[in-house]
C-alpha cells in the first residue's frame, strides 16, 4: 500500500523546509510531504556539531526572504541556524508533514500516468515504504551525509591518539589541555583552530596549500542602529539588499581584477597579523573565487593565531606516526587528537537512483534547465544554492520557480512537464566547474554538465537568475507539458483533469 501525494520533497533541510513553506503560501490546495532520513530537521545544521561551526554566509541573506532573520550577527553558530530552520517549519505548519527515520533507495517515474513511484527504508523497522506523488522536488544538497572525505593518509592506523572526521563529530569529546591538529585549509579548519584553541594546550593548522581568508565584523551594527527606528522588516530588507550586492560587486571584482582583489585581501590580512605569522601561510597560488573564500567573524582566527595558542604550518604529510605527523620537511607535529578536516564527498539527489519508465538517468549526463529541473526527467525539480553567494538566496527563487510551474500546469489542467535540450546543447564543463576545489574535482563524473547558453547554463549569477526564475514566462521553446492518454479528454483538446488539489 502507498501514500499519494501531490508533491514529494526529499530532505527536511534548509532547501526542504524552504520548499515546503513557499508550496503553504503559493501552492496551498498541495496535499504534500517532506521525506527525511534523519530523525529531526535541520540537514547540514542537524549533522554537523563540532566546535563553532557558522554560516560562512551573512545571514540577512542566508536566511529565507519570507522570514526575516532578526538578529545583528553577520554569521551565526550551528545551532542558531537550526532552531531557525525549525522555527519556520513550526510557524507555516510543514513540520507536521515529515516523515523522519526513511531512505530513499528508488524514485521511478512512469510516463503513461505520469507518476512517480518512491521506494523507502524504515530504518529503525527495516520495512519498506512506497509513496507515489506527481511531482519530485530533491532538496538533498550536495554531499553526502554518510561519509566525508578522507585522504588515504600512509601510517594512518599506527596513531595511538583520537582520530576525527567534523561531519561526525563524537557528542563529548574531551579536547582541554590535549594537543591538537587540524588538517585542512577550508571553511571547517579556519572555523575549528579558534573555537579549539581556548580550551586544547595548542592548536595547529595543517594545511597542503593556503585559502583566501577574510575577515568580517562579528555584528552588524548599521543594522543594529537602524532597528532603533525602524521596523525590523524594514531593517532585515535593507542589510539583504545591501549584502546581496556587496556579494555580487566583489565577485564580479575578484573575476575581472584577480590581481587587484588578490592584492586587497592579502593586504587585509598582513594588517591583522602584522609579522607574527609569516605570510605564506595566507598566500594562495590561485586566483580569488577560483575556490571558495573563508570568512571569519571578527579575525578570530588571525587573533588565536597571534596569540600564540595555535599555530599554522604549510606542508605535505609524509605518513602518520604513533604520537602524530611527520611532516616531508621533517618536521614532527605532536597530537593527542588529529582532526581531518579535509572536505566532503559530492552525491547527486542524495545517493537516489532515478529512472524513467526503468531507465536510469545519469545526472552526469545530464543537463539541468534553469538550474532547477533536470533535462529528460519529468516532474523533477531540483534545488541547489549557490556556490559564490549564500546558497538559500537560490534555493528560495528554485522553489518560487516550481510553485509557479506547478501553478501553471494546474491552470492549464496538464499534469506532466519535462525539458528537451537541442542537439548539440551540451558541454564537457560541469555546473560547478568554475570553481577548482578538490571535492568539485572529484566529483566530476556525476555533476550535471553545463550547455553552451541559458536556459542549460548555471550563471551563479543572482541578478540573472532572479528574472529568469521569478518573471520570465514559464513557457519557452525547451519546457514541453502535456498529460498522459488516459486523462485527456476531448474539450478543446485540454486535459480533464488537473493535478490534485486535495488538502
Amino acid at each position: 500500500m502507498s501514500e499519494t501525494y501531490d508533491v514529494l520533497i526529499i530532505g527536511a533541510g534548509l532547501s526542504g523546509i524552504g520548499m515546503a513553506c513557499h508550496l503553504t503560501r503559493d501552492c496551498p490546495g498541495k496535499k504534500f510531504a517532506v521525506l527525511e532520513r534523519r530523525q529531526s530537521i535541520g540537514g547540514t545544521w542537524d549533522l554537523f556539531r563540532y566546535p563553532g561551526i557558522r554560516s560562512d554566509s551573512d545571514m540577512f541573506s542566508f536566511g529565507y526572504a519570507f522570514r526575516p532573520w532578526n538578529d545583528t550577527k553577520v554569521l551565526a553558530d550551528g545551532p542558531a541556524i537550526r532552531q531557525y530552520v525549525i522555527d519556520t517549519a513550526k510557524e507555516y505548519g510543514v513540520d507536521k508533514k515529515i516523515r523522519y527515520g526513511l531512505k530513499i533507495v528508488s524514485a521511478d517515474f512512469s510516463t503513461a500516468d505520469a507518476l512517480w513511484t518512491v521506494q523507502a527504508i524504515d530504518e529503525a523497522s527495516g520495512e519498506t515504504r512506497r509513496f507515489t506523488s506527481r511531482v519530485l522536488i530533491s532538496c538533498t544538497g550536495y554531499y553526502n551525509y554518510d561519509q566525508g572525505f578522507l585522504p588515504d593518509f600512509p601510517g594512518a592506523d599506527s596513531f595511538k591518539g583520537t582520530r576525527i572526521h567534523p561531519q561526525h563529530w563524537p557528542e563529548k569529546l574531551d579536547y582541554q589541555g590535549k594537543k591538537v591538529v587540524v588538517i585542512g585549509s577550508g571553511a571547517t579548519a579556519v572555523t575549528l583552530v579558534p573555537a579549539m584553541a581556548g580550551t586544547a594546550a595548542h592548536v595547529t593548522m595543517l594545511q597542503r596549500s593556503p585559502s583566501y581568508i577574510f575577515s568580517v565584523p562579528g555584528d552588524d551594527k548599521i543594522s543594529g542602529l537602524l532597528s532603533r527606528f525602524l521596523p525590523s522588516k524594514w531593517v532585515h530588507q535593507l542589510a539583504r539588499t545591501r549584502n546581496i550586492k556587496l556579494q555580487r560587486v566583489m565577485y564580479k571584482a575578484a573575476k575581472r581584477y584577480p590581481n587587484r582583489i588578490r592584492k586587497l585581501l592579502l593586504g587585509a590580512v598582513k594588517q591583522q597579523l602584522g609579522d607574527a605569522v609569516d605570510m605564506k601561510h595566507f598566500t594562495p597560488s590561485y586566483k580569488p573565487w577560483d575556490e571558495r573564500l573563508c570568512a571569519v567573524p571578527n579575525g578570530d582566527l588571525f587573533k588565536t593565531l597571534k596569540s600564540g595558542k595555535a599555530s599554522i604550518v604549510t606542508d605535505h604529510i609524509e605518513r602518520f606516526t604513533e604520537t602524530g605527523i611527520l611532516l616531508k620537511s621533517g618536521q614532527q607535529l605532536e597530537a593527542d587528537i588529529i582532526v581531518t578536516a579535509t572536505g566532503l564527498n559530492i552525491q547527486i539527489f542524495g545517493g537516489v537512483q532515478v529512472t524513467v519508465d526503468g531507465e536510469t538517468r545519469d545526472s552526469g549526463s545530464l543537463m539541468t534547465y534553469k538550474g532547477a529541473l533536470l533535462q529528460d526527467v519529468p516532474n523533477l525539480g531540483w534545488i541547489m544554492g549557490y556556490t559564490n553567494a549564500s546558497w538559500t538566496l537560490k534555493a528560495d527563487m528554485i522553489a518560487r520557480y516550481l510553485c509557479r510551474l506547478i501553478n501553471h500546469m494546474d491552470e492549464r489542467g496538464q499534469t506532466l512537464f519535462v525539458a528537451s535540450a537541442p542537439d548539440g546543447e551540451m558541454q564537457d564543463d560541469t555546473i560547478l566547474g568554475s570553481l577548482g576545489s578538490g571535492y568539485i574535482r572529484r566529483a566530476q563524473s556525476s555533476l550535471p554538465r553545463q550547455g553552451r547558453q541559458l536556459p542549460w547554463r548555471v550563471l551563479h549569477a543572482y541578478e540573472l537568475d532572479k528574472p529568469m526564475l521569478l518573471e520570465a514566462p514559464i513557457e519557452d521553446a525547451y519546457l514541453q507539458f502535456s498529460s498522459p492518454a488516459s486523462e485527456t479528454g476531448s474539450r478543446g483538446g485540454r486535459t480533464r483533469r488537473k493535478l490534485s488539489a486535495a488538502a
